[in-house]
């Protein structure tokens, strides 16, 4: 599981490489589906592993620039921050962490309660998830998408 959330980081990686081909307009175009564009697709990838590993670790740690989140630059260097906050994370991850449950109350005030592999695989899908609608929009635009082969990565 952990090899997935690694895969996901290098694939996340060669994405913003990517990117830096693109004229800066063409990552902010309003596309079908997702977050509506290449750059808040990305945002929002970073932004889903920061909430749940804050809730895994139960301490906020918020970005301090978040708000001035406006270039490829900008994401790679919230990207690297959020790494530092799930890197002891999955470092420390062992048996006894996949089944720990965590409370969680959203705006509503509802109590949900999840284990912290449903988190984890859920952050792995989702990603993949996100990565899936990046790859779409390179095909719409003519260019050849980042391979997501997790058989021919070494991570």
């Amino acid at each position: 599981m952990i090899d997935l959330f690694l895969y996901n980081w290098q694939v996340r990686e060669d994405w913003f490489v990517w990117c830096e081909s693109l004229a800066e307009e063409e990552l902010f175009v309003k596309r079908t589906g997702g977050m509506e564009s290449l750059f808040q697709n990305l945002v929002h990838v970073v932004d889903c592993e920061l909430l749940w590993i804050n809730h895994l670790i139960q301490e906020p740690v918020v970005y301090a620039g978040r708000e001035e989140i406006r270039t490829l630059e900008d994401i790679r260097a919230y990207s690297e921050f959020t790494k530092t906050v799930t890197k002891p994370v999955i470092d420390g991850w062992n048996g006894e962490l996949e089944d720990q449950i965590v409370h969680i109350t959203g705006r509503n005030g509802y109590v949900r309660s999840f284990t912290y592999g449903k988190i984890i695989r859920h952050l792995i899908s989702h990603e993949i998830h996100h990565i899936g609608q990046l790859s779409i929009w390179a095909r719409e635009i003519g260019r050849k998408p980042v391979s997501s082969d997790l058989i021919i990565r070494d991570y």
